[in-house]
């Protein structure tokens, strides 16, 4: 088949961003054919384009992984898996399945993680916003409360005389670990002695007891030492509180925030080389937690890790639906996925493959989205050969944030699927109809056609 006739042009050659061997991230043909064995076209023939798809089997290992590196070097370790990461049903099952408590920050979520029939006792509820009705449901289904404002103090006072039972709580506390920008949002600042007066409010009130510690020091952290700068500091503090209120401290909770190989946008090194090992973060927390902690002290440590785990395991096929070129010269495509399901390419620079060997010179190129706006855009800078309508780009890592922020924006929401261990391909998400859409939606009876208004009241009745 002959190409389209395309009207010559010219472009001013762009180095670009050269590195010290000579040539521009993103050169080179990477193609992948297929995901844990199962081949690209197989997957969209069955289950279309775009599509999201997991692979159980790196999940696991990302999870075992952090279960080692943890558990080897400390004796009393919890792990909580981040619902606000991903909480699609399936792989939060997975995460369950390999011991991982649930770690909340919603009514939402924790709703879905007792639907998933998570006991209380294995739920941490963190978060800013924890309407006081669901507060007491979680006291008292034993859930684990951080408490991040003064007003949730009372809230959870006000639970407790409801109850007649004092609440056992944790506080979450902020720091400045020598990172910036220094998460300041939530919880009780330690350094201004925020922390320290809302343990006295708590001490004064007399009907909530402090039993845990809880810090997130931010996210995609790649300081490692940051992590030993906070335990330092926890635990200096959780004495100081033994000290001062007879408060003993039985869980120091780091969060989470650790990197995965995905790469920031505007920086130079690849994620191989600038991304911590999750042994190098184990390593810092645990070794601070043995030079800082007394002898013979061991409180629980609790790491609530997300995107370490997930972000790896998760592709997104697309397909290119047009080619074209800008006022510049400039090579452009268009693709059927764009920020509507990569919210997180306003941060992050995938890696993207092709799904087949394409001939032709290497050409500087944007992708676009199907989205009728004009910051539709998921890479705008990177290097790829000729495509043609029907070729197919994967992006990866993508299962961190993108299921959980993706957007129900002009196009509906695509099916995704898990590649079991086994090799098998199983829905664990069936894509978006208009029913999806319209559902909650409700359209008063003046605004009906008037042929239609005469079957629709027959259909209240009906209903009725």
């Amino acid at each position: 088949m002959k190409r389209p006739y395309e009207k010559p042009f010219l472009m001013k050659l762009q180095s670009r961003m050269m590195n010290k061997h000579g040539f521009a991230p993103g050169a080179g043909r990477r193609v992948r054919k297929a995901i844990d064995g199962v081949k690209i076209s197989d997957l969209v023939d069955r289950y279309g384009s775009p599509l999201f798809v997991y692979s159980e089997r790196t999940l696991r290992r990302k999870y075992r992984q952090m279960h080692s590196a943890f558990t080897t070097r400390y004796p009393n370790v919890v792990f909580g898996w981040s619902y606000k990461t991903n909480y699609l049903k399936a792989i939060c099952a997975i995460m369950h399945q390999e011991g991982a408590y649930a770690e909340i920050v919603s009514k939402m979520e924790y709703e879905k993680a007792k639907g998933l029939g998570i006991a209380g006792d294995r739920i941490i509820f963190n978060g800013p916003h924890k309407p006081l009705e669901t507060l007491a449901a979680a006291v008292v289904d034993g859930v684990t409360i951080n408490i991040d404002h003064l007003d949730e103090i009372n809230d959870l006072e006000h639970v407790a005389d409801r109850l007649g039972r004092t609440i056992n709580v944790g506080i979450r506390l902020n720091m400045d670990v020598g990172i910036h920008p220094q998460w300041s949002r939530f919880g009780f600042n330690l350094e201004s002695g925020q922390a320290i007066e809302a343990v006295r409010r708590i001490s004064r009130g007399g009907k909530l007891k402090l039993t845990g510690l809880h810090c997130h020091i931010g996210t995609f952290i790649t300081d490692e030492t940051a992590y030993a700068r906070q335990v330092e500091k926890l635990v200096a503090f959780a004495y100081q509180v033994q000290a001062a209120f007879g408060y003993e401290i039985e869980s120091l909770d780091i969060g989470g925030g650790f990197a995965s190989r995905s790469k920031l946008k505007g920086t130079y090194l690849s994620p191989d080389v600038s991304v911590p090992t999750i042994e190098d973060y184990a390593e810092q927390i645990c070794d601070a937690l043995r030079n800082s902690l007394r002898p013979g002290h061991f409180p629980t440590l609790v790491v609530e890790a997300g995107r370490a785990m997930v972000d790896e395991a998760g592709y997104l096929i697309t397909t290119v639906q047009a080619t074209k070129r800008l006022a510049d010269g400039t090579r452009a495509y268009v693709a059927d996925a764009g920020i509507n399901l990569l919210f997180t390419s306003f941060w992050y620079k995938f890696h993207v493959e092709v799904d087949r060997d394409v001939s032709g010179a290497n050409e500087h190129s944007v992708i676009y989205g199907p989205m009728c706006m004009n910051i539709d855009a998921i890479d705008d800078g990177l290097s790829l050969p000729p495509l043609e309508r029907g070729h197919r780009l994967i992006f990866s890592p993508v299962g961190a944030y993108n299921n959980t922020q993706w957007l129900q924006f002009i196009e509906y929401r695509p099916n995704v699927v898990l590649v079991s261990e086994t090799g098998e391909v199983e829905l664990i998400r069936r894509h978006e109809d208009l029913s999806d859409i319209e559902r909650r939606e409700v359209l008063p009876l003046r605004l009906i056609p008037e042929l239609d208004q005469a079957a629709f009241q027959r259909e209240l009745e009906r209903e009725a």
